[in-house]
């Protein structure tokens, strides 16, 4: 299935890594809903995968079909019920994302402002926009150094 750059991207970010137990049962339940998900009884164009054992990513190419409020209702409900099933927070903003190594970390704002004060996130530091709307900007904007990311206008007095 190909998508335009142009499709809608929602990214739900957890605040701990899933099991591998767990992303067996939320990759089924996620083809079973993206395979029926409508919008005013039209079938979406959609998949829906889990990146990095954190991230649910939604992507919907509304060249066919757009998603719409209700549509839109039904994929954050979903996603509230991993969170109810398997105790994890998918909608805390407050949570920033960042890459060491190949290993990604999570950490609360206070420890994320922190870890730029003693210098152990950088300039360099991949973090990662889940503000990002498109698959153009989730391909080429999601994964990037920490002084081209909206993190760096937010946090530019700690460096």
């Amino acid at each position: 299935m190909s998508f335009s750059p142009q499709s809608k991207v929602w990214i739900y970010q957890g605040d701990r890594e899933f099991t591998e137990t767990e992303m067996t049962a939320i990759r089924q339940q996620l083809n079973d809903f993206t395979s029926q998900w409508k919008a005013h009884g039209h079938q979406l164009q959609a998949k829906a995968e889990i990146l990095y054992n954190y991230f649910i990513v939604f992507i919907v190419d509304e060249a066919t079909a757009g998603a719409t409020g209700c549509s839109i209702d039904a994929s954050v409900r979903i996603v509230k019920g991993f969170e109810q099933e398997y105790g994890i927070d998918l909608f805390n903003r407050f949570n920033m994302a960042y890459k060491v190594g190949q290993k990604v970390v999570v950490v609360n704002k206070e420890d994320f402002e922190t870890l730029i004060t003693i210098k152990k996130v950088t300039p360099e530091t991949i973090v990662f926009n889940n503000m990002v709307q498109n698959l153009a900007d989730f391909e080429t904007k999601w994964e990037v150094p920490f002084r081209e990311s909206w993190h760096n206008k937010v946090f530019a007095d700690l460096l």
